[in-house]
């Protein structure tokens, strides 16, 4: 179990960032990807070794097929394992644009990076977890992977100027499901954790819009969400607290997710 090994994408800021340093607190090494800002990753990394658990950062573009490929051989040929999958890394629209005038260029981009990456990293990683899982019957390896996809609110909560957004967020939503019931058998558990309003770089744009927004009881828990709020959902996961849970929708969203009248 001193092994233990989680893989975070875009964890070099923001949502990613608090999960994978809540991790190394919690004693696991941690592969940090980031895609473009690698002083920032190595901050997260230093954070994370100075708790004496392994850190490592890659550069991927999750995207991009051998990017993924060469995230996943990294992280074994450096750890050995993968034990947890946090499908975190994601991008916002470049331009909120009305779904009438929304462009192709945009949706493409959007969709590559925030359902077509996680989508077929998950694919890569499950075969490799599935395989270790084999090796493992004969020995006295405890070996019980998951994988987390982190989705938002906007996965069922429609916004008609970030409709690329909304979809991506629904098809992880669905993802999750689909991995979860081929992966149930081979032990394998499969979570979506929907962050709500969170409070990073992405969403420093909009403070006043939703400071406003939770005053005026936007979500039953009127405060903004932290990056530390979603680390402890995953970390419920990290932990084996939900063995008999698979394809569960983890709300971290202040109560959003509930209808009031």
């Amino acid at each position: 179990m001193d092994n233990r090994t989680a893989l975070v994408t875009g964890s070099g800021r923001g949502i990613g960032r608090g999960i994978a340093e809540a991790l190394g607190n919690d004693g696991w090494n941690v592969v940090v990807n980031y895609a473009r800002d690698a002083s920032a990753a190595n901050d997260v990394v230093k954070t994370i070794a100075a708790t004496g658990a392994g850190a490592m950062a890659v550069q991927a573009d999750i995207s991009v097929g051998s990017d993924r490929q060469r995230l996943v051989d990294h992280t074994l040929a450096k750890f050995g394992r993968i034990d947890l999958l946090v499908n975190n890394a994601g991008i916002a629209p470049a331009v909120r644009a009305d779904i009438l005038a929304a462009d192709e260029a945009s949706f493409d981009q959007l969709i590559n990076v925030n359902l077509k990456g996680p989508y077929f990293l998950t694919q890569l990683v499950a075969n490799q977890m599935l395989a270790a899982k084999h090796a493992c019957q004969s020995s006295e390896l405890a070996y019980r992977p998951s994988i987390v996809t982190v989705s938002s609110i906007s996965a069922y909560a429609a916004s008609s100027n970030r409709g690329d957004y909304c979809v991506a967020k629904a098809g992880l939503s669905m993802m999750t499901k689909l991995y979860a019931i081929r992966l149930a058998d081979a032990g394998i558990g499969v979570y979506e954790i929907r962050p709500g309003i969170i409070a990073t770089d992405m969403t420093g744009a909009v403070k006043e819009k939703y400071d406003e927004l939770i005053a005026g009881g936007l979500t039953p828990i009127r405060r903004w969400g932290q990056p530390q709020d979603v680390a402890k959902a995953v970390l419920a996961v990290a932990r084996g607290l939900l063995p008999f849970s698979t394809g569960e929708v983890i709300n971290v969203d202040g109560g959003f997710h509930l209808r009031q009248l």
